[in-house]
């Protein structure tokens, strides 16, 4: 990862109060359209901004199809911050190196439903952080099923 430049290009609300969570971003201002509720029981709103930063809401069943941690007892964190990497190796690159430093990992690189290369590590304050690659249409599939386990 040496000499590559990142940038955090996402980041995800898991809501476990839903709507409220709607109803206050949009109080906020924010363009917020009907979430997407595919597959049944899962809840996505990704809001219009214009900032180059994705804001998006999920519910936790969402959560549960694209991070293993949502499975257990705990549960994963309420945000996620997704950095872009520039191919889909990047990804299991960042992932072990980052786990090799001594960093949890949340969810091991899978090739995701929406088509990425995608991994979850866990930052020294307790953050999700996510490694996605661009979306290659040959790796989408739908509906989706649950990711990897750790």
């Amino acid at each position: 990862m040496r000499g590559k430049r990142r940038a955090v290009t996402q980041v995800n609300i898991v809501a476990k109060r839903f709507e409220e969570t709607l109803k206050f971003y949009r109080l906020l201002g924010l363009d917020i359209p009907e979430p997407m509720k595919q597959p049944p029981g899962a809840l996505h709103a990704p809001a219009n901004v214009n900032t180059g930063v994705a804001f998006e809401i999920d519910n936790e069943f969402l959560a549960r199809l694209y991070n293993a941690s949502w499975r257990t007892p705990s549960g994963g964190g309420r945000l996620l911050l997704t950095v872009s990497v520039g191919a889909r190796e990047e990804v299991d690159e960042a992932y072990a190196t980052l786990v090799a430093a001594g960093s949890q990992g949340r969810q091991s690189p899978y090739d995701a439903f929406w088509g990425s290369r995608f991994a979850i590590v866990v930052d020294p304050d307790g953050n999700d952080v996510g490694v996605m690659s661009p979306p290659e249409e040959p790796f989408k599939s739908w509906p989706p099923v649950e990711s990897p386990s750790l």
